[in-house]
C-alpha cells in the first residue's frame, strides 16, 4: 500500500471523527428535552387536526396541556368528554365535564321569505361576495348562499339545501369544531348546547335593523319586539341591537316563546307537533 493512500485514509478518518465529535457536542448543547407525556396525550386525541380546540392541531394541543399541566380552558370538541377524561388520566388531573355542542345556522331567509333584488357576477365565495357588497337581497345580514361553510367542514356535517339556498347541519355528524363558524363572513353560524334528541330553539335571524326595515327585507326577520323575552320565565332570552337571542345554556325547551313571535323568527327543530286545542262550541239552552 502506497504512502499516499495511507495518508488519504488517515486524513478522511480524522475528518470523520472530528465531525462526529462536533455533531455530538452540538446535539448535547442544543438538546431540547420533550416530555414523553406529549406523545401519550397526542395518542389519546382523535387526530382530527381540525383546530376546534383553538390550537394548530392535536400535537400543539397536547404540548399546551403538558406545558401548562392544566386542562383549564382546554377542550377537544371532536373527542368530547371521553377523550378529555383519558387525557386527564394521563396527566393525573380531573377533566371538567362539558355539555356537547352543535352548530346552527341563524338565518331562515329562503327565497320565499327574502326575495332576491339583484344578481352577483363574480367569484362565488361568501368571503369575496361579502367584501364586494351587502348581498343579493335587501337583507345585508343574511346568508350569501355560496357554501364557504360546507367547504371547510372536514366531517361532511353541513350541506347546502338546493331548495332553500341555505346551509343545513347534520347533527349526527357535527363535532362542533367551529370551522364553519370561522368561515361565515356574516357570523350566522353559532355553536349551541346540544339538547336531547337534537331539539333546538333559537332565533333564526341576525338582522340588527329596526323592526320595519328588517321585516321589509325578510318576512321572518326578528323585529326586536321583546315579546319572547317577556314570555321566558328562565331569563334565557335577551334583546340587544333590535335583535333577540336565546341562550342555549339557560333555555329549558319549554317552547313558550315561539308562539308569541309575530314574525316566526324563532326556529323549533325536532320537536313533536304541537297539540291543537279543541274548539268548544257554545250551545244555547232552550228555556
Amino acid at each position: 500500500m502506497s504512502a499516499s493512500l495511507i495518508y488519504t485514509i488517515i486524513t478522511i478518518s480524522s475528518i470523520g471523527i472530528t465531525a462526529a465529535v462536533i455533531l455530538y457536542f452540538t446535539a448535547r448543547k442544543f438538546y431540547v428535552y420533550e416530555d414523553p407525556r406529549i406523545d401519550d396525550v397526542e395518542e389519546a386525541l382523535p387526530a382530527a387536526n381540525c383546530g376546534g380546540c383553538g390550537f394548530a392541531g392535536c400535537r400543539a394541543f397536547a404540548e399546551a396541556i403538558v406545558k401548562d399541566n392544566s386542562l383549564d380552558n382546554k377542550f377537544c370538541p371532536v373527542g368530547g368528554n371521553d377523550t378529555m377524561k383519558s387525557v386527564a388520566n394521563i396527566m393525573g388531573l380531573v377533566a371538567e365535564q362539558k355539555a356537547p355542542r352543535t352548530a346552527v345556522v341563524r338565518c331562515n331567509g329562503t327565497c320565499e321569505h327574502r326575495p332576491k333584488t339583484n344578481q352577483f357576477e363574480g367569484a362565488t365565495t361568501c368571503a369575496i361576495m361579502s367584501m364586494s357588497y351587502g348581498g343579493d337581497t335587501a337583507c345585508s345580514y343574511g346568508c350569501l348562499g355560496c357554501g364557504d361553510c360546507t367547504t371547510v367542514c372536514d366531517f361532511d356535517a353541513i350541506h347546502m339545501n338546493p331548495e332553500t339556498g341555505l346551509p343545513e347541519v347534520d347533527d349526527d355528524k357535527c363535532v362542533a369544531c367551529g370551522a364553519c363558524v370561522d368561515a361565515c363572513p356574516k357570523s350566522l353560524i353559532e355553536l349551541r348546547k346540544q339538547m336531547p334528541k337534537h331539539r333546538k330553539i333559537y332565533i333564526s335571524c341576525r338582522n340588527e335593523d329596526k323592526g320595519g326595515p328588517a321585516k321589509k327585507a325578510c318576512s321572518v326577520a326578528c323585529i326586536g319586539c321583546g315579546k319572547c323575552e317577556k314570555e321566558c320565565k328562565f331569563e334565557a332570552i335577551t334583546i340587544a341591537n333590535n335583535l333577540a337571542f336565546i341562550d342555549s345554556d339557560k333555555c329549558k325547551l319549554c317552547r313558550k316563546c315561539a308562539p308569541v313571535c309575530p314574525t316566526n323568527a324563532i326556529q323549533e327543530l325536532n320537536f313533536p307537533p304541537r297539540k291543537v286545542k279543541p274548539v268548544v262550541e257554545e250551545t244555547t239552552k232552550e228555556a
